[in-house]
């Protein structure tokens, strides 16, 4: 899980001048559920391509398809 001070820079730099301490928790799962759901497509996207490794490209290729 994300560190409570990651989470709060993310929020500030988003326009947020505060943030409870609710919100922080919701975020980092959230942002961990999103995390996982994008590494799993990353991970098909290294299979498909015959690899075992998950290279930076794939991660950026299925970030913005």
């Amino acid at each position: 899980m994300l560190p409570k001070a990651s989470i709060e820079r993310i929020a500030k730099k988003a326009g947020a001048e505060r943030i409870s301490a609710d919100a922080v928790k919701e975020l980092q799962i959230t942002i961990e559920e999103i995390g996982l759901e994008l590494a799993i497509e990353v991970a098909h996207a290294a299979k498909y391509a015959k690899r075992k490794t998950i290279k930076a490209s794939d991660v950026r290729f299925i970030a913005h398809k």
